[in-house]
């Protein structure tokens, strides 16, 4: 195992890996939600964004699953997005006890404007760091992510 002089403890490499991730989600969850345009707080832009990615509808538990949180964590998450329009929910034609979640047409408004409004976080970054960089981080990180997201529970 290689101790590097920013490593002073000797932690194994895997574990730094781990460890740089956390803090850079820490400090950039933090700069995002300061970003975040009016009363968006970041729980509910991940949710606006993850139905702007892939689109569809999704239950509670589903989204909560895929959230790595509480089903009354995701439950009053919802709650607060319905509230302002931004996400639709409807009772799920098999299961009439079961909810649909879908995003609005308002939410998406919401979340494009909340990107905008964290464009200059991303040109700093873009001012420090390029694109390649950037390019030749992201199938490693990938991988990775499909991997633990394949062996969670």
């Amino acid at each position: 195992m290689a101790i590097h002089e920013d490593n002073p403890a000797g932690d194994p490499v895997t574990f730094e890996f781990f460890n740089e991730i956390g803090i850079i989600g820490q400090l950039s969850q933090n700069r995002l939600e300061q970003a975040l345009p009016g009363s968006l707080k970041l729980p509910h832009f991940t949710v606006l964004n993850h139905f702007t990615r892939l689109g569809g509808e999704q239950s509670p538990a589903e989204l909560a699953r895929a959230f790595q949180v509480t089903k009354g964590a995701m439950t009053n998450t919802i709650q607060r997005l319905e509230a302002r329009g931004l996400i639709a929910v409807r009772p799920d034609p098999r299961d009439g006890r079961a909810k649909k979640v879908s995003l609005t047409d308002a939410g998406r408004a919401v979340r494009d404007d909340a990107v905008a409004a964290i464009a200059p976080i991303i040109e700093q970054l873009n001012g420090r760091f390029t694109d390649s960089q950037f390019e030749e981080a992201l199938p490693f990180l990938r991988e990775v992510r499909v991997y633990l997201d394949e062996a969670r529970n």
